[in-house]
């Protein structure tokens, strides 16, 4: 079997956590932002873990599988 690649932009885009979890960072957080309130961008500041039904697209981008 030929190595497999890691997908470039998943391995900066996704970090794995110590127990194998994979997170994430929001989207919506990079331009025009006026529009949007205080509340909204405040709470897509921080990062959260990959919902299951991607897990494994994630998981075959990082070659974790």
């Amino acid at each position: 079997m030929p190595k497999v690649k890691t997908h470039s932009r998943a391995k900066k885009t996704f970090k794995v956590t110590g127990s194998g979890q994979i997170k994430r960072y929001n989207a919506f957080k990079s331009h025009l932002l006026t529009k949007k309130s205080n509340k909204r961008k405040r709470h897509l500041r921080g990062s959260t873990l990959v919902d299951s039904a991607n897990l494994n697209l994630v998981k075959r981008m990082l070659a974790l599988r």
